[in-house]
């Protein structure tokens, strides 16, 4: 389990430094999880040795959010105080981002000859 690990902590740790040392407006993960792809794609028992772990991360997933849930209730005063700003925001980046979503594909739809 260690080296899946380590080959997942130094994609991210590759992504993270290229994002920062060149200044890219994409996060550092995200360039992790190309790199991975990249490696796997290349090597091709990579995957094979990194799901176990994968899977083992992934099913704990759900403790990653603990934090979040502890900084808000932490922030209650905050929330309470900007509750209605934050609840307007969150709805209006949701519909946008399904409009968004939406919008991308009847573009490929329509590029793609409305095939179906």
């Amino acid at each position: 389990m260690i080296w899946p690990l380590a080959i997942l902590l130094g994609c991210q740790l590759a992504g993270e430094v290229c994002s920062r040392a060149l200044g890219l407006p994409v996060p550092g993960p995200v360039i992790g999880m190309v790199l991975l792809l990249v490696l796997m794609a290349l090597f091709r028992p990579l995957p094979g040795k990194v799901t176990p772990t994968a899977q083992v991360i992934l099913g704990n997933l759900s403790l990653l959010f603990v934090p979040a849930g502890v900084g808000i209730v932490s922030q209650l005063d905050k929330v309470a105080q900007y509750g209605f700003g934050l609840l307007a925001a969150l709805l209006g980046s949701t519909v946008l981002a399904l409009a968004a979503g939406v919008a991308t594909f009847r573009l490929v739809a329509r590029a793609m000859g409305d095939r179906a």
